[in-house]
């Protein structure tokens, strides 16, 4: 393993790093979601439920106060009947408003889990019996371990691994893209999903989980909010607001004795009722950040889903916002992903056509890309072309990541194509010599950016070919965005030091970790960790799960392996490797969206206080009119609009709670100054033209 820091490149155009939707994400008011939501809004009036929000708990339980005392007031005629209706009124208003907001964050998860839902059916599979012999059962009767046929046409009945054979398999059901993907097995595309169809040829899957388990059943249960426990910051957020509004029930709950005493000595003035009480209290409670904390944390894992990433946890979202460190595969990831293999390079007294036949010969068994692709290059360059090597005894080599060699022996010659040091240990087992040459060109190759491959015939050394791995366009302009954020990006790879410095140079990462091991992962993530770093990492391999579980936040490809996806705490339904960026942009919209409401609710009750304690008190401290800067009329139409304007502000904000706080790379300081000029200081000035606003339509039309 070698690690190496790089000097990053500092320009960085300030861009945007979040995508579109996707196509099938949903409208924000869909008609569908707004009737479901509206309906959600009053069965969660149910107190069992309302309970989990103390804030909006405490609201309720003062509507269903000043509902009780209504009541009594109309049995009994008694004076401000009308003004203590209005109060109550609103007072169940800001419930349900602040309901409607959680609601239709829920809502648009169970829309999504209802389409999903439809795609499940109890399908038939054609199991394989201890016999040998096939046999059709209901999946609901599939338990792990059972072996299935399917073939073109066959719904897939249950969550697998590919055993044998390579299909076309249309995905579209949970991707929401129709182009089938190839499923094979071995290797890290060997993973299938129930509910999904096969469109062409045949595979045999072993089921790896049982009924109301699968992969589509959580996604189900993940989308639809059934599982989502709060985030330690939100629980944190959750005790702050709680705290805050004991302080201030406490201390409405003392103003009436006091009002009380004062009346009394001076002989003048009026004690205010338990419904402005009430109101005082709900205005001065943090109703605004309490009716809309639950909405941001669902919507937010919403967001990631319109993604095509599955999150397991709000925690994992969140996480994502805090990512200090960003390891990401080089290959697929940074760079577009196949190495080609672009020329050949003999040592002298080789021809170049002879290197390219002897190249093209110990590829024939090799069936990575690699492979594959100088097998094309010979074909293409020199007219070298596949021949009947059956009647010539030919003993094949496969590709082997012990070895890393592959080649053939045929007719004497023993021809072998791999990594520079196995084919240089191979010559000389042989008690052949290497001249200098070969490591000449594979270390310009290299320091190139490309990938060495040495050729060899036996004891004689032939020459190399050169494998070049391209870097994915835009790639540097998006790493230079992470490193605005504060995010420090690491790549891992296989590939030499000499390469992967090259390839890292050119694509801008911070640091790279070559020659990397699962092992090598797993405790560069741990070394990370114990520096007091939040890791995240993408991986697709049974042998990237280890990785995956130790990184704080975990993507793993939908096309990879069960192993990778159960160890990681997101799933990746697009299996694009870098969408890791685009989740960590996110999961700080998220922790900025929080942020910003909370930083405007504050500021809102603080501007309030301010706005409608004096003309509450007016009667009872008279002296408090010299405060009453706005001129609202009289202590009544105070309240009424204070209360008016506290239940209409959690509507206005529903739209940009579930949308999030539009987010641009920006360090930390810089988020926390726009943030407090935009959300702090407009929590402090709207309250004042809001309520001064609707005290006059409540003056005018004579509500107060």
């Amino acid at each position: 393993m070698t690690t190496s820091t790089l000097t990053p490149d500092p320009s960085a155009d300030p861009t945007e790093l979040l995508p579109k939707k996707l196509a099938h994400a949903r409208p924000l008011f869909d008609s569908e979601i707004l009737r479901r939501a509206v309906w959600d809004s009053f069965v969660k009036l149910n107190p069992a439920k309302l309970c989990k929000n103390p804030v909006i708990f405490v609201v309720e339980a003062g509507a269903a106060v000043t509902t009780i005392l209504l009541i009594r007031d109309i049995a009994t005629s008694a004076a401000g009947t009308g003004f203590n209706l209005q109060i109550t009124l609103w007072l169940w208003f800001t419930v349900l408003f602040a309901n409607f907001a959680e609601a239709m964050a829920e809502a648009r998860g169970k829309a999504q889990a209802d389409s999903l839902r439809k795609t499940k059916s109890d399908s038939v599979a054609q199991r394989v019996a201890a016999n040998g012999r096939t046999e059709t059962v209901s999946a609901s009767q599939l338990r792990a371990g059972d072996l299935v046929i399917c073939e073109a046409g066959d719904t897939i009945p249950g969550d697998g691994e590919v055993v044998e054979g390579i299909a076309t398999v249309d995905e579209s059901v949970i991707t929401g893209e129709s182009a089938p993907v190839i499923r094979e097995s071995g290797g890290d595309r060997s993973a299938v999903t129930g509910g999904t169809r096969v469109l062409s040829d045949r595979i045999t899957i072993k089921i790896t989980s049982n009924p109301g388990e699968t992969f589509l059943d959580r996604m189900i249960a993940l989308i639809e909010g059934a599982q989502r426990h709060k985030t330690p910051n939100e629980v944190a957020l959750n005790i702050l607001i709680a705290g805050l509004t004991l302080v201030f029930l406490l201390a409405v709950v003392t103003l009436q004795p006091f009002s009380q005493y004062s009346v009394a000595a001076a002989g003048a003035g009026s004690v205010p009722g338990v419904a402005v009480l009430v109101s005082l209290l709900v205005c001065l409670i943090p109703t605004t950040i309490g009716g809309l904390l639950s909405a941001i944390g669902i919507a937010g894992m919403d967001r990631v889903m319109q993604h095509n990433v599955l999150a397991m946890s709000g925690k994992a979202v969140e996480a994502a916002g805090d990512v200090n460190t960003l390891l990401l595969d080089k290959t697929g990831t940074i760079t577009i992903g196949n190495r080609q293999a672009a020329e050949f390079i003999p040592v002298k007294g080789v021809t170049e056509l002879e290197l390219a036949e002897a190249a093209q010969l110990s590829s024939l068994a090799d069936e990575t890309p690699e492979g594959r692709s100088v097998v094309v290059l010979a074909k293409e360059k020199y007219g070298l072309r596949g021949r009947e090597l059956s009647h010539h005894e030919a003993g094949f080599i496969p590709f082997s990541a012990h070895t890393r060699m592959s080649g053939v022996d045929i007719n004497g010659s023993q021809l072998r194509k791999g990594a520079t040091d196995s084919i240089i240990q191979f010559v000389e087992e042989h008690g052949g010599t290497v001249p200098g040459e070969l490591r000449e060109i594979a270390d310009r190759i290299s320091r190139q950016g490309g990938t060495p491959l040495a050729v060899s015939n036996g004891r004689r050394t032939l020459g190399v070919i050169n494998l070049k791995d391209v870097v994915k366009g835009g790639m540097k302009k998006r790493l230079a965005q992470l490193r605005r954020m504060g995010i420090t990006t690491v790549m891992i790879t296989g590939d030499n030091p000499l390469t992967a410095a090259a390839i890292a140079a050119e694509a801008g990462v911070d640091s790279f970790l070559a020659q990397a091991s699962p092992a090598d992962k797993l405790n560069y993530i741990k070394k990370e960790q114990a520096s007091g770093h939040l890791v995240a990492m993408t991986g697709d391999g049974t042998n990237d799960a280890p990785a995956l579980a130790q990184a704080d936040v975990g993507l793993a490809m939908n096309t990879g392996t069960m192993a990778a996806k159960e160890a990681g705490n997101m799933v990746d339904l697009d299996s694009n490797p870098t969408k890791l960026i685009e989740v960590v942009a996110i999961g700080k919209q998220l922790l900025i969206t929080r942020g910003a409401l909370t930083t405007f609710s504050v500021a809102n009750d603080v501007a309030k206080y301010f706005a409608i304690i004096p003309a509450m008190f007016m009667a009872t401290y008279p002296a408090l009119g010299a405060l009453n800067i706005m001129g609202l009329h009289s202590p009544k139409s105070a309240v009424l609009a204070a209360v008016i304007f506290n239940a209409l502000i959690i509507i206005a904000l529903v739209p940009l709670a579930l949308r999030g706080v539009k987010y641009r790379p920006a360090g930390a300081g810089a988020l926390l100054r726009r943030n407090l000029l935009l959300y702090g200081l407009g929590g402090l000035i709207v309250p004042f033209p809001g309520i001064w606003a609707i005290d006059q339509i409540v003056h005018v039309l004579g509500l107060a």
